[in-house]
């Protein structure tokens, strides 16, 4: 198995059919830079997601199986909350404030109730890459790893995605997020933006947006099968058989 670049500081090996479309980002200057600085941060301070986590996203959702993109910001910064899928967190852990709006949202737009963990791997497996625009943070300090080379490579990502012939609903909720848009508002896709699910934002246009419903709509429309959005155990239970 190729390493994710040659003469990286990881040794974390980038797979699935992600490895050769992304392939070219590591040789680029910022790649190396990037992994320079992780590696020291690591060396220096806690930082999250786990090293063999980084690359979750890309691992559970193979390029060839992505028909929903949700785009979030920085991993979670709290011990056993991040683990490379944006806005999840590892069962037997607190589900964060931000994606308790989103099982709201879920309930109200679909009737589906809370799963009671805040794992979305069973997202993920469907094909919703769920990607973070920076793939790494330092403990307890948001926003400590932006500017430094992650979102050249999550924009690379996201230009991928955009480029293929089948129909991709990319969700982005929050500015951060809304700022994508110029990247995949292309070809067959669909766009679903509104406010961030935050507390300090939900009500504020995320609440009522109806995004999983929508998402389901568009995907019919271009003939894709649609996202079984219910995680509760039962139901990922239901469509492993």
């Amino acid at each position: 198995m190729p390493k994710i670049a040659t003469g990286s500081v990881s040794d974390v090996t980038l797979r699935t059919d992600w490895n050769p479309i992304l392939r070219q980002e590591f040789d680029k200057p910022y790649w190396q830079d990037l992994q320079k600085f992780v590696a020291n941060e690591r060396r220096n301070h806690m930082v999250y997601p786990p090293e063999n986590e980084v690359f979750a996203a890309l691992h559970q959702t193979p390029y060839e199986s992505v028909k929903v993109v949700i785009v979030g910001q920085d991993p979670y910064h709290g011990p056993n909350q991040a683990h490379g899928l944006c806005f999840s967190v590892t069962r037997g852990t607190k589900v964060p404030p931000s994606l308790r709006n989103i099982f709201k949202e879920l309930q109200t737009d679909l009737g589906i109730d809370p799963p009671g963990h805040g794992c979305l791997q069973g997202w993920a497996q469907q094909g919703v890459l769920l990607l973070n625009t920076t793939l790494t943070v330092r403990a307890n300090q948001p926003g400590s790893h932006q500017g430094k080379g992650w979102e050249t490579f999550t924009d690379a990502v996201l230009g991928k995605v955009a480029a293929k012939n089948k129909r991709v609903v990319f969700i982005l909720w929050g500015a951060s997020a809304r700022r994508k848009k110029f990247l995949v508002e292309v070809g067959p896709h669909v766009v679903i933006e509104s406010a961030h699910p935050s507390p300090l934002s939900a009500r504020n246009g995320f609440f009522g947006s109806k995004p999983f419903s929508r998402t389901n709509a568009a995907l019919l429309e271009a003939g894709r099968s649609i996202i079984s959005w219910d995680l509760t155990d039962s139901a990922v239970s239901s469509t492993q058989r």
